[in-house]
């Protein structure tokens, strides 16, 4: 058994012919340079590509197996340089009814083994949705009704960023998932917390209890890849030893959920529309305090206070730990020329963010930036909360 780095959650904003696939995410994400990127700086072992249902995806991914860098296994994923396992993701919006009668929508990532089995899950999904090229488009079908069809192609679901304003379940829809799902939540055995919520948060919530949860990035650029995460323990890196991990089956489990503070998340708090500010009362407001309007969008926090359905927020025993970790890019003073200059004395940044000593790093980029560094594994940082997808900021203490 060995212990690996996934970050399950990042976008494709490009093919390789310049394709548009996720609109608002970097152009220079696509397929070949996000498994270049996870194996060479990230140090990122198993990362899940969500946007590959995209037929202009699928050729990519053709033509990159064809490069001989990389090549399919038979327990599911790709395999590149013997570094990286690639899983094939497609990140579907649903549609559902909401807790106040009207039209939700809620975010949700499939993982499939092979690439047959996407490509044959992306022609079931184009009767569903308007344009199958582009990414986390609006489908005619519900959770309920998704589900079926992922496991149709021997994928499985989990629910997405669960808790944020727009397109999630608890945050967009209902106050409880099973009220979607119904008798097949069972079926749901992971979900992901989203950048702003933590465990704490979620297991305000009772539903969730037997749940694992994930932490991803959401990358829609490079950098910001493995900005979340999780250590897994398993016997090697695919498709099957990921599931099993998530399921806790055989000794493989998620050991430990990586994540930003939530407070530096982009919807921690309420946010008022109409005068721009974070609203952090003690209570959830529908008003803002500030200048009296009704246009405010609940924020994480206060979404989990007006639906936990628990006092206290107590773990179930078998949950890991979540280990609030600011990444490179959150860090104030650490531009792009400091990060390359640490990547290239040391490798990833992994082995930065957990393995290096002060010493280490201030013999390459200074003592200020070392402290910042040590400060932020630490967790000895300020925070100033985020909201109305602003994100949240850092200083040292």
């Amino acid at each position: 058994m060995e212990e690996i780095f996934a970050d399950l959650h990042v976008h494709i904003g490009r093919s390789e012919s310049g394709k548009p696939i996720k609109i608002t995410a970097a152009r220079s994400l696509n397929f070949a340079n996000i498994a270049r990127e996870c194996a060479d700086r990230k140090g990122i072992n198993v990362v899940g590509v969500i946007d590959c249902a995209s037929p202009y995806v699928i050729e990519d991914i053709e033509n990159f197996l064809k490069t001989g860098e990389a090549y399919e296994i038979e327990d599911g994923g790709i395999i590149y340089k013997d570094k990286v396992c690639i899983l094939l993701g497609s990140e579907v919006e649903t549609s559902e009814v909401s807790r106040n009668g009207k039209c939700g929508a809620a975010h949700n990532v499939c993982f499939f083994p092979h690439l047959s089995d996407i490509k044959a899950f992306s022609e079931e999904m184009s009767h569903h949705i308007k344009n199958i090229t582009l990414s986390t488009q609006r489908s005619n079908v519900s959770g309920y009704e998704l589900i079926d069809i992922v496991e149709k192609y021997n994928g499985i679901l989990i629910p997405a960023h669960c808790f944020t304003p727009f397109k999630s379940y608890y945050g967009n829809c209902v106050d409880r998932m099973k009220d979607i799902f119904k008798e097949k939540f069972n079926k749901i055995f992971a979900i992901e917390l989203g950048l702003s919520a933590d465990t704490y948060l979620a297991d305000m919530i009772s539903e969730l209890e037997d749940k694992t949860f994930v932490t991803n990035s959401d990358a829609h650029s490079l950098p910001k890849i493995a900005r979340e995460y999780n250590k897994m323990l398993v016997k090697d890196i695919s498709f099957k030893e990921i599931v099993k991990a998530l399921k806790g089956e055989d000794g493989r489990k998620v050991i430990c959920n990586y994540g930003l503070d939530p407070k530096l998340g982009k919807y921690h708090r309420t946010f008022c529309d109409n005068c721009n500010q974070v609203i952090e009362t003690k209570e959830p407001v529908e008003i803002c305090p500030y200048c009296g309007s009704d246009k405010v969008t609940f924020g994480v926090f206060d979404r989990i206070e007006l639906i936990k359905d628990k006092k206290v927020s107590k773990s179930p025993k078998q949950r890991p730990p979540y280990i609030y970790q600011v990444p490179l890019t959150f860090i104030p003073g650490l531009g792009a020329k400091t990060i390359d200059k640490l990547l290239n004395q040391f490798g990833t940044e992994m082995t930065i963010l957990h393995n290096l000593s002060k010493d280490d790093i201030e013999a390459v980029v200074g003592e200020k930036v070392a402290s910042e560094v040590i400060a932020s594994r630490e967790g000895k940082m300020r925070i100033q909360a985020g909201g109305g997808g602003n994100y949240g900021k850092v200083s040292v203490e």
